[in-house]
């Protein structure tokens, strides 16, 4: 029995076309989405390159005046600024000196315990 063209239906075609159509919308949207990943990795891999050389750039910095204070911290240095700048100012007397006695450490220790016993 010969098939009537009346009785076809008209999804038969487009099926395939919708299958193609989808097929290259989920390429084209993944070959976007991995163009887009790997520009975000390559802005961040630049940034971080940019952050690490202003870290490097600060340690310099640390350091450099870490050694200017130290070399500022000199008895013989503070002493020839007391005299630069006629401050007046002379080294304490023996008996001025207050002498502060620290309690050795496991006194400190049994100290605490027994205050966190008492708080139980």
């Amino acid at each position: 029995m010969a098939r009537n063209r009346k009785t076809q239906s008209t999804a038969g075609p487009l099926v395939p076309a919708v299958k193609a159509i989808l097929l290259c919308m989920l390429l084209g949207g993944s070959a976007v989405g991995y163009v887009l990943q790997k520009n975000q990795l390559y802005e961040l891999g630049r940034q971080m390159l940019k952050r690490e050389g202003v870290l490097d750039r600060l340690k310099a910095e640390n350091n450099l005046r870490a050694a200017q204070l130290a070399k500022m911290q000199i008895p013989q240095r503070l002493s020839e600024r007391v005299k630069e700048q006629n401050l007046g100012l002379i080294r304490p007397q023996p008996g001025q000196w207050i002498t502060i006695v620290e309690p050795p450490l496991q006194a400190r220790v049994n100290r605490l315990e027994t205050m966190l016993m008492a708080g139980k």
